[in-house]
């Protein structure tokens, strides 16, 4: 299945890439907030550690990328749905490694840009631990899974409605705002700063890029790390009772 779905995003390799130029937002805000720190350092963020932080967080985006919502809409609306559900392998592990075998692909750009990363920053602005780094890449795992078990269950919602794609569009609203992948979670203002540790986008992207530009604390990565598999396993539930909720009422009609 993973041969197969290399081989799909091989033969659309020019819609991949379109969508990968649409998780450049990093990239674009890098320069912004160079700009602002020419001054002076900016929340205890001078430019070196902007630069570490935003590439960092394109790389992050890059490996956590997941469309598993819109698939999910256009079977369940055109029927086809039922052909999946034929086959003896749950669409959950079809629709993950439908998202997972675009990897390589990604890592074309992303590889370049994380060697970017270490000779522009020297590597200052890095994790130099291996335990540390160990639990940087379960943390990029985690912020996986978020967006996958997230784009399922919202998915699955139009298995109900005529459409689930304002709801993805909703999901995305907040993780622009809320994860760090605009703005660094630290310059937030300190009255709403808390704000995101309760929501699960700063574990999709704002957790990872913290821990891997060493901004955080063996202590603060432990406890955040539990914070992001706390949400893995309440989104995991949600999508799970509402594809099996909604698979209950599904009648496939052809488009």
């Amino acid at each position: 299945m993973f041969r197969i779905g290399f081989h799909e995003a091989m033969a659309y390799r020019a819609e991949l890439f379109v969508w990968m130029l649409t998780t450049t937002m990093p990239l674009v805000m890098l320069p912004l907030w160079l700009a602002v720190s020419e001054t002076g350092p900016v929340g205890g963020y001078d430019a070196e550690r902007f630069i570490a932080y935003f590439l960092v967080a394109f790389v992050i985006r890059q490996l956590t990328a997941v469309w598993a919502s819109y698939t999910m809409h256009f079977e369940i609306v055109h029927g086809t749905l039922a052909m999946r559900l034929m086959r003896p392998v749950h669409p959950f592990w079809a629709y993950a490694i439908e998202s997972l075998s675009a990897i390589p692909l990604r890592l074309v750009i992303a590889l370049p840009v994380s060697i970017l990363v270490l000779v522009i920053t020297a590597g200052h602005h890095l994790v130099g631990e291996l335990p540390t780094a160990l639990l940087g890449l379960v943390a990029i795992v985690g912020a996986w899974s978020i967006a996958f078990f997230a784009n399922v269950a919202i998915g699955a919602i139009a298995l109900f409605t005529t459409s689930s794609l304002k709801l993805v569009d909703a999901w995305l609203a907040g993780y622009f705002v809320m994860s760090g992948y605009l703005v660094p979670l630290a310059l937030f203002p300190p009255s709403v700063r808390a704000v995101p540790y309760w929501l699960p986008w700063r574990y999709q992207l704002g957790f990872p890029v913290e821990l891997w530009t060493g901004a955080l604390s063996r202590e603060q990565v432990l406890t955040q790390l539990a914070s992001q598999w706390c949400w893995v396993a309440i989104l995991a539930c949600l999508a799970a009772l509402v594809w099996n909720r909604g698979l209950a009422r599904f009648s496939a009609v052809s488009g």
